[in-house]
Parts: structure tokens; sequence; C-alpha cells
């Protein structure tokens, strides 16, 4: 069982901006030692938000289903396994079993057209 850790160091290069479509979101997976960073990262037109993948709700990633983060409007964040709802822009849960939670942030930005964490 490999040991999973909730932050990474500033400065990683997770891929060039484009490598997520507007209005989509991609997982993340970093090897940091002998641990695992699990994470994804949603784009709002060129707006790129970062958070732990992990549900406050129950501790579970949210995805089922690889890269699969937005509800079909791609206006909130989705946890595919209770239904819980967040906002894009602060990760804070707007429906089910989360309320008054929010997701936990992974400081990301865009810096030479890389996504690099912050």
């Amino acid at each position: 069982m490999s040991l999973r850790v909730y932050a990474t160091p500033a400065g990683v290069k997770l891929g060039p901006k484009d490598l997520i479509a507007p209005d989509t979101a991609r997982n993340f997976v970093l090897e940091i030692g002998e641990a695992h960073f699990h994470g994804f990262v949603v784009r709002k037109a060129d707006d790129y938000y970062g958070y732990v993948d992990r549900c406050p709700h129950a501790g579970l990633p949210l995805a089922q289903e690889l890269d699969d983060y937005l509800t079909p409007q791609a206006d909130l964040i989705s946890c595919s396994w209770h239904g819980a709802l967040f906002r894009i822009s602060s990760g804070q849960c707007v429906g089910g079993p989360c309320a008054g939670q929010s997701l936990t942030p992974w400081p990301v930005r865009v810096e030479e057209g890389f996504i690099v964490t912050a």
C-alpha cells in the first residue's frame, strides 16, 4: 500500500496549458518520494483551478471514470459517488452531503505556456 500525500512542491511542470481543453478537467497522479499525490485541474476559459482529488464527505476520489469531474453543463465539480457539487472557482460545496465543506485547493498556475504547481 502506498502512502498518499495531499500537497506537492511548487514548480512541478504538469504539461502544456492546452493539455486541458476549456470546460474540462484532468487527473494527475504524482510520485513524491515513496508517496503519491492525486489531484485534478479544471480549466474554465483561460483560468486553471487545482484541487486534491478527495471528497470531503467520504474521503474518496471524486471521479469514478478518469477525468470525469464536471457536471454535464461543465459549471460545477461533481463527486460521482454521492452527488456532492462544488464551485469550480472556490471548491466550496453547494449541494449534496458535504454542505459547508470545501475541496482542498491544489495551487496551480500557467507559466510560459505550461501548467505548473504553485
